[in-house]
């Protein structure tokens, strides 16, 4: 398995970036060919109360590299990574490798 993780930084107006994620970049993400699985997560504070380092981890699982590679290659892919610049102004940092479930 391949793993795709997106950490989205603190947007200025959370609201207003959950909504654009939630009804148009992850319903582009869900197009992507050959993604086994994609999920969604918003990080708690810490136990001193503490902000999280990022608003949004998103994580999306292929078979391969290789997959990945392809499915970014595509018009799905392409319209995806285009988007970006439409909700995450205040950056995101994309971390791609090998995937490994231990439970």
């Amino acid at each position: 398995m391949f793993q795709l993780t997106a950490l989205y930084n603190h947007p200025e107006d959370a609201a207003a970036f959950d909504k654009y994620y939630r009804e148009v970049h992850a319903v582009l993400a869900t197009k992507l060919p050959g993604l086994r699985k994609f999920t969604m997560s918003w990080p708690a504070p810490g136990p001193d109360g503490a902000t999280p380092s990022y608003h949004l981890i998103a994580t999306l699982i292929w078979d391969s590299a290789e997959d990945l590679q392809a499915a970014f290659a595509t018009p799905e892919g392409e319209a995806a990574m285009a988007d970006l610049p439409n909700f995450a102004g205040a950056g995101v940092d994309i971390l791609s490798g090998p995937m490994e479930a231990v439970v």
